[in-house]
């Protein structure tokens, strides 16, 4: 009966919160971004189904696939307008140039000195003095043509160069988000009660580490123990509030979370934190595990954070890895050892954390001890 009324909850949850996609985008291209932009807007990070994610996935990958094509018409018309210009800029270099030539033999020619003496009467000195006057205000002419066309010339490359640039970035941003979606029906098996139940985990993991910082955990002091000691080992598969076997590591200093790889060393990692990019680790401390290390999530507003919306908007506090043929867990600094539990997810959460002597906390989730 409990299974009958979960799976009435998810359906009517489905139907509420999808509901935004009924509106369909139609219309010229513009049109078409203006309301899957309308719709994203409406759905934000309120996705509480896997199929409203679906959709907002889907609805990303058009929005993007028709910013791609109306840059594509931009460029095309762009590169229409520059082959124009280059046309008319040759052209009018070719007539300066031979202006500059003309030019030059009429200045000899309109010499005053030689005006007068090869000229039959004053009036035909003006005549040839105006007609010469008007020569060079059309050759002035045609220069500054050249130049507005030069000038017009240039902005319009850099205009394509931004345009290009513009949609390289555009391609790349798809190519993400198709591994987005896809990366979230590898997860969920596009099943809605593993989608739910991976949320579940999460949000609960994050709830237990912000009751852990404000003392909430249930901790005993087990002595000082040095850098490099075997503290704890790794829960080999699923455990409360998490869906494999992995260790997340968290550094903590006066109760705010520090990013794990800015104080880890430079390491050769195997990463498997997909569609996420690497990262670099720029510390001195050792790891917390041996090698071969699997990295599965960074820190912050990483896909699961992000796009997943896991942790309601907050971002991952630690750094999650894993080494398959060794679950044994290390300190990564000396410092005073505590063994902790907390409530999580309908089960009990363990860790371990090391009040470490140079100030920092670190803390070691998903082990026993």
């Amino acid at each position: 009966m409990r299974a009958f009324f979960f799976s009435l909850f998810l359906t009517l949850l489905a139907f509420f919160t999808f509901g935004v996609k009924a509106q369909e985008c139609t219309g010229d291209l513009n049109q078409r971004i203006s309301c899957y932009e309308s719709n994203l807007t409406k759905l934000g990070n309120s996705s509480k189904t896997l199929s409203s994610q679906i959709y907002q996935f889907d609805a990303q990958i058009r929005l993007t696939t028709l910013k791609i094509t109306q840059t594509e018409e931009q460029i095309s018309l762009l590169s229409g307008r520059i082959d124009q210009l280059e046309g008319s800029l040759g052209s009018l270099t070719s007539a300066y140039s031979e202006r500059v030539v003309e030019t030059y033999k009429m200045g000899r020619v309109g010499d005053p000195f030689f005006l007068l003496i090869s000229s039959s009467n004053l009036s035909e000195v003006f005549s040839r003095y105006s007609y010469l006057k008007k020569i060079q205000e059309a050759d002035k002419g045609l220069l500054q043509r050249l130049q507005k066309v030069q000038d017009t010339y240039k902005e319009e490359k850099v205009s394509q160069e931004d345009l290009q640039a513009k949609l390289e970035t555009q391609q790349k941003q798809l190519n993400s988000q198709k591994l987005s979606k896809a990366k979230l029906l590898e997860i969920t098996k596009n099943d809605e009660k593993k989608y739910q139940s991976l949320l579940a985990k999460a949000r609960a993991e994050l709830e237990a580490i912000q009751s852990i910082l404000v003392g909430r955990g249930q901790e005993i002091e087990s002595g000082k123990i040095d850098e490099g000691s075997r503290i704890a080992s790794i829960i080999s598969g699923a455990s409360p509030c998490s869906s494999g076997g992995h260790l997340h590591f968290e550094v903590v200093k006066d109760k705010n979370h520090q990013n794990p790889a800015s104080f880890l060393s430079s390491r050769s990692v195997i990463w498997d934190n997909s569609p996420d990019s690497p990262f670099s680790f720029t510390g001195s401390w050792q790891w917390p595990i041996n090698e071969p290390i699997r990295i599965t999530q960074g820190y912050g507003m990483t896909y699961y954070a992000a796009k997943l919306n896991y942790y309601n908007g907050a971002p991952h506090t630690g750094v999650d890895m894993i080494n398959i043929s060794d679950y044994t867990v290390k300190a990564v600094k000396p410092g005073v050892l505590y063994k902790g539990a907390i409530a999580c997810g309908g089960g009990t959460l363990r860790y371990v954390r090391v009040k470490q002597d140079d100030g920092y906390d670190t803390y070691y989730l998903h082990i026993n001890y």
